[in-house]
């Protein structure tokens, strides 16, 4: 499978905008993991951090969940990968964790997110509310943050993906 990336349109309106620059992050991550073996996917960036492309595909799954149903619509449904209150949880692989497990949990849960997104205008504000302010999100705010969150994890992705075989590139 070739993943394609789509650039939203140059006129497109904010909304658009923001879902497509979304969804751009989301196929640059899913790009970077492409024609990988699972063990590949696993192999750690550097010691002793756990950071891997599957890890990073597992932690979105979690941020997704996090943002779009937790935060967004007010349900918790608990985390994806491991237990408790360990943000890093779906870093620690073993051999048992698979691509096609991961890639299906991330891909299930961003179609969850765009459902819940759907039902929203940019400004309404999110159901949940923050845990350190306790103020609601607008969901204009939620995208942005989502955009930044997955451009700063494609970087990761990026240097991963040349120490494991020496592709580089957008």
């Amino acid at each position: 499978m070739t993943i394609q990336r789509h650039r939203p349109a140059l006129d497109a309106d904010e909304r658009a905008m923001l879902e497509g620059w979304l969804d751009y992050h989301r196929q640059t991550l899913a790009s970077k993991c492409e024609g990988l073996t699972d063990a590949q996917l696993r192999t750690a960036s550097v010691e002793p951090s756990p950071l891997s492309l599957m890890g990073l595909v597992r932690h979105m799954a979690e941020v997704e969940r996090s943002w779009f149903r937790k935060v967004l619509v007010g349900d918790d449904p608990g985390p994806v990968h491991g237990a408790g209150e360990d943000p890093d949880a779906g870093f620690r692989l073993t051999e048992a964790d698979t691509w096609q497990e991961a890639y299906a949990t991330w891909q299930a849960e961003i179609a969850i997110a765009r459902r819940h997104a759907a039902r929203f205008g940019l400004d309404d504000l999110s159901e949940g509310r923050s845990r350190f302010t306790d103020e609601p999100f607008s969901l204009r705010w939620i995208y942005t943050h989502m955009i930044e969150e997955y451009a700063r994890h494609n970087g990761h992705a990026d240097l991963i993906r040349e120490r494991i075989d020496g592709a580089t590139g957008e």
